[in-house]
């Protein structure tokens, strides 16, 4: 339990607006760790003499110990405050980043990015945490939805930086920029943050489990976090093999792969912004709407490579699916994170740590199965995901339970 001898440091008033913000600034850290890189991908693996599936292990591995460490790390925050476990891990964060930058052995990269998998977490969970200590009812509603739009800024700008950085200055300047990113945030958060958690739990492995248990038996909860994995691995695939289809199979540079993924990162905050504007109307009727539409394009997409395929017609049906991808992914975030607020570090965790598990997963499954080689086996990829995606929303019509809990 949290020692009573120990007064944690608390947000100012007039700090408060500067903490939301560096909240907020702080939620896409994920999509960025993982992003920035993305266009080096192909160069990490000729310079580190490895395979390309090993380096895009690179990218898994971050995504397993990231949702792994979600499952667990919710109750630890609610027993211990946020404040301090998020600095620690972003100081964490910022020494891994540099150890990445200078070592040219495959295997400490790999340890790496799974310190960063775990630290990102800590820091993630805490912060999404954070509002659900401070704010309640619409207002909460209107944050919790605003996540998976501020999350999609870091698959927005993070590969569009990382395709100039890896043309400038190599692919080790990506993990100086996250180590400089996460030490200036590290001071920061000295001046400006502080605890939000007002009742600390006890930490009863037993009393822990239960809370798991009730949640894990709740189906429409269950079923939500599959159909996140399902949207983000939508996501990851491309980020994965994207880079190698267009640098080796278009022989294009860097820097338009930087731009393609830019591009959909768009896709994916148009998907959520559609989704927020969306959110009084009926669930399971806009849910229809657009698993329909992502069947249509992908099977479009399938037929028309036969006849062109090039990096226009490969983004435009990319963005398409995008967008679906993050209209699911934000109705289903929001209902999952606000489904048990009296117990939000455990909430977060578990919503984030069982979508990147599923995500870490069918993204490596999908491409050992079907490498990086054109983009038909992108299109293929695609199919295989929104066919699982229709089959678990038929699974929760045949439930009702979504449209009995109202969402």
């Amino acid at each position: 339990m949290y020692s009573t001898l120990s007064v944690p440091k608390t947000i100012k008033q007039r700090h408060q607006g500067i903490a939301n913000l560096l909240a907020f600034a702080l939620i896409p850290l994920s999509g960025f760790a993982t992003d920035i890189y993305i266009p080096s991908l192909p160069t990490m693996a000729a310079e580190l003499h490895v395979s390309s599936i090993q380096v895009q292990l690179t990218l898994t591995l971050f995504l397993i110990s990231y949702g792994v460490t979600q499952l667990f790390i919710g109750s630890v925050l609610d027993s211990f405050g946020r404040y301090n476990i998020s600095l620690a891990c972003l100081v964490l964060f910022a020494v891994a980043s540099i150890i990445i930058a200078t070592s040219a052995n495959i295997y400490v990269i790999y340890l790496m990015r799974i310190v960063h998998g775990i630290t990102v977490a800590g820091v993630i969970v805490s912060k999404r945490a954070y509002f659900i200590d401070l704010f309640s009812g619409e207002k909460l509603k209107h944050y919790l939805s605003m996540f998976s739009i501020i999350w999609s800024t870091g698959p927005i700008v993070a590969p569009f930086i990382g395709g100039y950085l890896q043309t400038g200055y190599g692919w080790k300047s990506n993990f100086y920029l996250l180590a400089i990113f996460a030490a200036v945030f590290v001071v920061l958060e000295l001046i400006f943050s502080g605890e939000t958690l007002k009742n600390f739990s006890a930490f009863h492995i037993k009393k822990i489990g239960g809370i798991y248990a009730d949640m894990i038996k709740t189906t429409s909860f269950t079923l939500g976090l599959i159909m996140l994995g399902l949207a983000y691995c939508m996501v990851m695939i491309y980020n994965m093999t994207g880079p190698f289809i267009i640098e080796h199979t278009l022989h294009l540079s860097p820097v338009v792969a930087g731009y393609s993924s830019l591009v959909l990162g768009i896709a994916w905050l148009i998907g959520g912004l559609i989704g927020k504007a969306t959110i009084n109307k009926p669930f399971f009727n806009r849910m229809v709407v657009n698993l329909t539409l992502q069947v249509i394009f992908v099977i479009v997409m399938l037929i028309s490579m036969r006849y062109i395929a090039n990096l226009y017609t490969i983004i435009f049906f990319a963005f398409i699916i995008h967008i679906a991808a993050g209209f699911t992914f934000n109705n289903f975030f929001t209902y999952c994170l606000s489904r048990f607020p009296k117990n939000a570090g455990i909430a977060s965790g578990l919503s984030g740590g069982i979508n990147y598990v599923i995500v870490s997963f069918f993204s490596y499954g999908i491409v050992f199965l079907l490498p990086a080689k054109d983009e038909h086996n992108l299109g293929y990829s695609y199919f295989i995901l929104i066919v699982l995606s229709v089959i678990v929303m038929l699974i929760l019509k045949m439930k009702k339970e979504l449209l009995s809990e109202g969402v």
